[in-house]
């Protein structure tokens, strides 16, 4: 990557989200969150999906069922 090209990127690693979390209002941080991803509460441990980044929303992460080829 050029110099040029890394001022006109933005640094996504140091971009940091916070959001509350929805189960126990703990404060959740994420360096970049996307639409889908799964971020753990680290006061409950609660799995949360991001719904939107603008505004960020979040929600309890559905659970994954096991169909076993029905």
């Amino acid at each position: 990557m050029s110099a040029q090209t890394a001022q006109l990127a933005p640094n996504l690693a140091t971009t940091t989200v916070q959001a509350e979390c929805t189960e126990c209002a703990g404060a959740i941080r994420a360096s970049v969150a996307l639409p889908g991803e799964i971020l753990d509460c680290g006061d409950c441990g609660a799995e949360l999906e991001v719904r939107s980044v603008s505004p960020l929303t979040l929600a309890l992460a559905p659970q994954v069922e096991e169909d076993w080829g029905e």
